[in-house]
């Protein structure tokens, strides 16, 4: 047999040998630490590509996407996977589609749509009353102070009003929660900061079933509500900062009061 006859014969015996070998396992082998990687769906990869256009400032809120046509084009995938994509964008609140149009438009994912993102968050990562209460502490008595100095007349009609409600709530009525949460959103949207209205969100939410539970088990509770509720309605309208955070600070206080005499735990876990 010639040199090069033996060369090829011993490659082929090599790629046998490797193909015989490559579903056995021998003893010596560790176990494969990984598993292999699935293939990311085309959709998943236009949503992906649109949403960075977005966070980027490509596409600005109101601005109107190209048509899922023009889409499939740019992309050039199916018109189905476009459709899947822009699904999945309109579920997230990054895109809307108006009542009667056809096309898609860049919206701000409303607070609700991030609030319960991480209302969800906070509920797997077994987070307690007293947590969110401690969170509250440090939050919402700045909240008012910059309420304080940035309310408009229209803010404080709108919280008169939200009191106003609450306080005509009979008892037993579970309303009474929603005006109270109610008030919290209404201060945020006065301090106008952003940042703040979406940290503080959630948690009046998550705190929300609880404190349906305590507010009608303390006789006191829904006085001592309304009373602090008034005090910072007027310390806005004296736009007196120092007043507005000492007020605010006392209503948080008095929600851990009234869990102790409501018997609720301060390490209860929050709820949806």
């Amino acid at each position: 047999m010639s040199t090069r006859a033996k060369v090829t014969q011993s490659r082929k015996s090599a790629r046998a040998g490797a193909k015989s070998g490559a579903g056995m396992q021998s003893a010596d082998t560790p176990a494969a630490l990984f598993e292999p990687v699935e293939r990311e769906p085309a959709y998943t990869r236009v949503s992906a590509a649109i949403e960075a256009k977005i966070l980027s400032r490509a596409l600005r809120d109101g601005d109107v996407l190209p048509s899922e046509i023009d889409l499939a084009q740019q992309f050039r995938v199916h018109r189905s996977t476009v459709r899947e994509a822009l699904r999945h964008l309109e579920s997230a609140g990054l895109i809307r589609r108006p009542p009667g149009s056809k096309r898609m438009y860049v919206s701000r994912p409303h607070v609700d749509k991030v609030a319960s993102g991480m209302r969800q968050a906070l509920v797997m990562h077994d987070v307690t009353f007293v947590d969110v209460w401690e969170a509250m502490m440090v939050i919402e008595p700045e909240v008012a102070a910059l309420a304080a100095q940035r309310r408009t007349q229209a803010d404080l009609e709108a919280l008169t009003q939200a009191r106003e409600r609450f306080m005509s709530c009979p008892e037993g009525d579970p309303r009474a929660v929603e005006y109270v949460a109610e008030f919290f959103e209404l201060l945020g949207m006065c301090a106008r900061n952003q940042v703040l209205v979406l940290a503080k969100h959630p948690l009046a939410q998550v705190l929300a079933p609880s404190l349906g539970q305590m507010i009608d088990k303390v006789p006191q509770a829904r006085a001592r509500i309304a009373d602090a509720q008034r005090n910072i309605i007027a310390a806005l309208r004296d736009k007196d900062a120092n007043e507005a955070r000492k007020w605010m600070a006392k209503h948080v206080r008095d929600f851990k009061r009234g869990y102790e005499v409501a018997g609720i735990a301060p390490d209860t876990l929050v709820s949806m």
